[in-house]
């Protein structure tokens, strides 16, 4: 397979590890932990499980020569470093013993299920140290949640002599590892499973767990791409652009992408929930930018739009809320109908309030939001063009405010979405390191014989070899949610914290940043060079870290 002059030189990158993981390791175990909330229910769920303590690793005297094969799943979306998850697990497996070996199952968790694998060998291996996307053995979104599908898991991980397994995903596939934890401890199965926390969105995080791995390299490349937009308009000088990033659940990606590149606008889809605004209230927002702006002879922007906006209006929220357990329980005799019917169908069944707000949305969002469900029960927002939403309600906005003689300037848009552009991007120097030590610490839990615990890596804004290794019980992240019209134990989503320090920094700069020309452009990802150009780690972790 070709490969191009970027890759060649990166193979030989040799990521950087925390000094406790560099020789032998022994197990600091610190207090029993328990669920940030929920704590009878969960403790019931998981009586194998739950309270374990928190684990750090530190030097040890003797290296551990554990007899163990390894399995790994990737699971859910892309994130950039997943290959150095895999890396940094494969050379600390084989470091512990040459014997050991590990097994990729492919495309995801249905791999484990089918009985779909292959054993990865150190040539395989060095093809993707430092790379990108998840191709090694692919991803899939199959949830891990059945008997059956536990106990087709354990034929094959019996049939391989494996005695743990590593799930590399998101906090829907991290509780999935920790339901299956649970039942193979139950059955006392002997085999271990442990999580790893990956997810471009950023909000897999806590006290315990610092990023997620994919945050830093995924908003670097949606930065680079947002600060030449940013550069075009203030050439062209005349769009409004306005710009999509991921994140569906949270605004973490919005709020690195504007502290990055200072646009003239980012809406935080949790200040907006907080302050119940609606629909009309964001783009009355929106417009009063615009149209300041515009008294300077400034007919152009750039605005950034968390892809999950839409969810986070509580008017919407709540609409869609009912919406899921509509479609959870009546699915089957509303698909069938016609568009039209289907629209009669919905109005009719719901509640006067939630009615209301269905017969005021756009028709185009209204049937986007009683469409099919992703297979966590969640609308697809990414498939909502809320960039197009909300520019296509300004510019009705700004010709009546043109007629009343409150807008002076002209208006015209574009659009962008910036979405699978980063989620398979070579990773960063911050990324590469991290995923490896991620990796190199998911081993060592399986050698101290851990299971139901996840992977972390802490301090990681300081130099490599200061950062601290260990795990983190997964119950400990655990709450109950309403999934799919039932309660389900889930882990919490980390949401943008308005008191938060990043927050706090994007707030204080915003009005200046509306009304004058503040763009900053960060330019692409660079993996040679001075330091602090290279390893710096996000302004969301600076800014949390100070």
């Amino acid at each position: 397979m070709k490969k191009s002059a970027l890759q060649q030189a990166r193979a030989n990158y040799q990521p950087k590890l925390p000094k406790a993981l560099l020789g032998a390791v022994k197990v600091k175990e610190g207090q029993p932990t328990q669920s940030v909330d929920n704590q009878e229910e969960i403790k019931k769920l998981f009586p194998h499980t739950y309270g374990m303590p928190l684990v750090e690793f530190v030097p040890g005297d003797n290296a551990m020569e554990k007899q163990v094969n390894v399995g790994v799943i990737l699971s859910g979306g892309q994130a950039p470093g997943g290959h150095n998850v895999i890396t940094g697990l494969f050379d600390t497996v084989k470091k512990l013993n040459p014997n050991n070996k590990l097994y990729g199952f492919i495309l995801g968790p249905g791999g484990l299920v089918d009985h779909n694998y292959m054993e990865l060998t150190k040539e395989i291996v060095d093809e993707y140290r430092n790379t990108g996307g998840f191709d090694m053995i692919g991803s899939g979104r199959t949830k891990l949640e059945k008997v059956d599908q536990f106990e087709k898991g354990l034929q094959i991980l019996k049939e391989l002599n494996i005695n743990a397994l590593v799930i590399i995903g998101g906090d829907d596939s991290n509780t999935n590892a920790c339901v299956l934890a649970e039942y193979y401890a139950a059955q006392n199965t002997g085999i271990q499973v442990i999580g790893c926390p990956k997810t471009i969105d950023g909000d897999l995080k806590n006290d315990q767990i610092e990023t997620s791995f994919g945050f830093d390299t995924a908003t670097k490349t949606y930065a680079e791409l947002i600060g030449n937009i940013e550069r075009d308009c203030n050439s062209a000088r005349k769009y409004w652009h306005f710009i999509k990033v991921m994140g569906r659940s949270a605004s973490h990606i919005a709020l690195e992408c504007a502290l990055q590149c200072q646009p003239n606008v980012c809406i935080i889809s949790e200040e907006v929930q907080q302050k119940d605004m609606t629909l009309n209230q964001v783009v009355d927002n929106l417009c009063k930018a615009i149209a300041v702006r515009a008294e300077d002879g400034k007919n152009f922007g750039t605005v950034i739009v968390p892809e999950g906006l839409i969810e986070f209006i509580p008017a919407i929220g709540r609409l869609i809320q009912e919406l899921n357990d509509l479609l959870a329980e009546h699915g089957a005799e509303y698909k069938d109908l016609d568009k039209e019917a289907q629209r009669e169908y919905i109005i009719s069944h719901l509640s006067k309030e939630n009615a209301a707000t269905f017969e005021t949305l756009p028709t185009g969002v209204a049937r986007q939001l009683s469409l099919d469900r992703d297979p966590h029960g969640n609308v697809q927002v990414s498939l909502i063009e809320t960039e197009k939403l909300l520019s296509d309600m300004c510019e009705a906005r700004l010709a009546e405010w043109k007629k009343e003689g409150k807008y002076v300037g002209k208006f015209a848009a574009q659009h962008h979405f910036f979405g699978y552009e980063g989620r398979c991007a070579a990773p960063s120097n911050y990324d590469a390191d991290y995923c490896y030590a991620l990796g190199a610490s998911a081993a060592q839990l399986i050698a101290s014989g851990k299971t139901g615990y996840m992977a972390i890596v802490k301090n990681t804004t300081a130099p490599a070899d200061q950062w601290v290794a260990g795990g983190v019980p997964i119950t400990m992240m655990m709450n109950m949610e309403r999934r799919n019209g039932e309660m389900k134990p889930v882990i919490r989503k980390a949401l943008v914290e308005l008191d938060g320090k990043p927050f706090k920094a994007f707030a204080a700069m915003r009005d200046k940043w509306a009304r004058e020309t503040c763009y900053v452009y960060p330019g692409p990802i660079q993996y040679w060079g001075p330091t602090e150009v290279c390893d710096k780690p996000t302004q969301t972790l600076i800014y949390e870290q100070q």
